[in-house]
């Protein structure tokens, strides 16, 4: 083997990378489905989501995204006790339109709880949990339907509004509509469908395109949406466009023919989906806001099992502009990426269990771990792998692996490190040095991972990492 050197005969670095790593402690909201949260210019977000009673519309605030969890929540909204918006309050989205605070949601009749429609609420308050509600009614659509999941968004300084309903001409189930919007409780255009279910695993249980949330980056528009009943077929697709072409044209829209983000038997995490994005508190990372439960088997009708809870977890770019949904990660801690500090297109990630340094690495949780308390106590700190619960990088003979533990000291200690500042960046990177072998530090070494000493400015560039 030979070090790895650039051209120059200098090892590359990167400075701390653009988007360091966002974590959180999931879940953070137990019984709260279909979240939404908005960032606003006040330094607050705002969160909303559907309660298990289906009976009124809570929200958050909170400077924080981890702080949303145990914020006070207050009631802005309750149903009405006869008529139209009555029964089945759901999927509730707060936003802000030209100085004011607009709340989309969907609702039955008390004569008829499965007459959902949408409506919007609306306040001029500067703090929204505050603010008098004004209710502007009923989002009038051309076809009187079943519709819900209401959201709104701007490209290129139109502000469109996307839904899901049923078309009794299309078939059964729900459809994704789009239409311009000439205020924020009117359509202004004739809604066109954008996608309908083909796919097998949109028709799973029910056929359902529902729940559209929008976000952009380099040029696209990207819409996720849910798919197939709200038990663990539940899942997340995919549609892009370009920001330039026609949004309203539905050849504009393509799908992923499969889905982005499922359940996960590894992480026992089942039915993830009704997402909505959000970002980080330094702006540097995009957020991905979902609800899932932690449990496959549900008794009678999904909807009346409660606990749908509210997850996050950092969204991730692929090399060539794509979103990257990655695996609904294991409750508690969320993981990170660690880039090469001298190669920071490069990722630690396993590979058939070995543990390597490779680029663009679209297997996302591969290369996702969760620095979790050292299996050997004293401080320490283990890596756990992302999509293999309960394995963890393992210094085996100084070769790195990817093993599960198996209870013994000389596994736990062979799996524990101490963390410290990275030995090239003490700023921003952080190298992990063997607990058991004081001295030798997790590094790459011909793209492929060791437990070394190190004693050279190369080596200690090798061990040193970046947290994404």
């Amino acid at each position: 083997m030979s070090v790895l050197v650039t051209v120059s005969g200098a090892p590359a670095h990167a400075a701390a990378p653009a988007s360091p790593a966002a974590l959180f402690t999931n879940p953070v909201a137990e019984q709260r489905a279909d979240p939404h949260i908005f960032k606003h210019t006040d330094g607050f977000y705002y969160f909303t989501a559907t309660v298990p009673a289906y009976d009124r519309i809570v929200m958050r605030r909170a400077t924080t995204l981890q702080g949303l969890s145990s914020a006070p929540e207050t009631t802005i909204w309750s149903k009405h006790t006869s008529g139209e918006m009555g029964a089945h309050i759901w999927a509730p989205e707060i936003h802000f339109i030209d100085g004011k605070w607009y709340v989309y949601f969907a609702a039955g009749a008390t004569n008829d709880v499965w007459a959902i429609r949408m409506y919007v609420l609306e306040t001029d308050a500067a703090n929204p949990l505050t603010g008098t509600w004004t209710e502007k009614g009923r989002i009038a659509t051309p076809l009187s339907s079943f519709s819900l999941d209401a959201t709104t968004f701007v490209v290129n300084g139109t502000r469109y509004l996307s839904w899901a309903q049923n078309d009794p001409a299309v078939g059964d189930g729900t459809n994704l509509y789009l239409a311009k919007m000439s205020n924020p409780w009117t359509i202004g255009t004739a809604p066109v469908m954008i996608s309908r279910p083909t796919n097998a695993w949109e028709k799973i249980g029910h056929t359902v395109n529902e729940g559209p949330a929008v976000i952009q980056r380099n040029g696209k528009v990207f819409m996720s949406f849910s798919a197939s009943a709200t038990d663990s077929n539940y899942c997340l697709g995919l549609l892009t466009a370009s920001a330039s072409a026609d949004l309203l044209d539905p050849a504009s829209w393509v799908k992923n023919p499969q889905p982005v983000f499922r359940s996960n038997a590894a992480t026992s995490q089942y039915g993830p989906g009704h997402n909505s994005f959000t970002v980080s508190e330094d702006g540097a990372s995009d957020i991905l806001v979902y609800h899932d439960r932690g449990y496959k088997d549900i008794s009678g009708d999904p909807l009346n099992d409660p606990n749908r809870r509210t997850r996050y977890q950092k969204l991730y770019w692929n090399a060539d502009g794509t979103p990257n949904f990655g695996i609904p990660v294991a409750d508690g801690v969320t993981p990170v990426r660690l880039s090469s500090y001298n190669y920071p297109d490069r990722y630690l990630r396993h590979w058939e269990f070995r543990a390597k340094l490779e680029p663009d690495v679209t297997n996302l949780a591969d290369s996702q771990f969760r620095v979790v308390p050292g299996l050997a106590g004293s401080g320490t700190v283990s890596l756990e792998s992302a999509n293999y619960p309960g394995y963890y990088l393992h210094d085996r003979g100084d070769e790195v692996w990817v093993e599960k533990d198996d209870g013994s000291a000389v596994f736990r200690t062979a799996a524990s490190f101490q963390q410290r500042a990275g030995l090239a960046d003490t700023a921003a990177g952080v190298s992990f040095e063997s607990y058991g072998s004081p001295g030798r530090y997790l590094r790459h070494y011909a793209y492929e991972m060791f437990v070394q000493p190190v004693t050279t400015a190369t080596a200690r560039a090798d061990a040193t990492f970046h947290t994404q």
